[in-house]
């Protein structure tokens, strides 16, 4: 990707009230790897440092884990489902006011792999900003298969935001 590419200003995710009066962010993006490679950069704490998050713990169904995003959030979260190299649905803040659920699918596809991503549980005023954070992680997700250095986490997120901001206003 390229940094005229990367600095387009265009949502690639979707953002939706849910009945219990939280939110979901949902991405879905085609990477030119096989599932395997793409689960990989998934699960593997040496991989996720390269574009989303520093993760240490347990990375096993029911084990604890603590992160360090790119973001900047920091916390606890706990493995729920890991069907390599399938779906894996992570906790964070589990057990507190603050719980999202983040699920990642994985589909092989005739061009590569299919990856939706979803967390659930957000509260309604925060969801731009996850829905522009959520993006610029795939983005950089992809920078990191390509064998590329990200760019600059924040930079990215703030040219987003006031796009999902746009789309926050849509749900009314």
């Amino acid at each position: 990707m390229t940094d005229h590419e990367q600095r387009t200003i265009e949502v690639r995710g979707s953002i939706r009230a849910d009945d219990d009066g939280k939110g979901t962010v949902r991405m879905e993006s085609l990477h030119d790897t096989d599932p395997d490679d793409l689960w990989s950069a998934l699960t593997e704490a040496p991989r996720l440092a390269r574009w989303i998050a520093d993760v240490e713990g347990d990375l096993r169904v029911g084990g604890s884990i603590s992160a360090s995003f790119t973001s900047g959030w920091q916390g606890m979260g706990r493995v729920e489902i890991c069907e390599p190299p399938r779906r894996l649905v992570v906790t964070l803040a589990p057990g507190t006011a603050d719980e999202t659920s983040i699920e990642a699918v994985l589909s092989p596809e005739a061009l590569g792999t299919r990856l939706v991503v979803e967390e659930r549980g957000i509260p309604v005023p925060e969801i731009a900003l996850h829905g522009a954070g959520w993006q610029t992680h795939i983005e950089h997700l992809g920078t990191h298969l390509d064998g590329d250095e990200r760019g600059d986490w924040r930079v990215r997120w703030l040219e987003l935001a006031s796009a999902y901001e746009d789309s926050t206003r849509a749900l009314g």
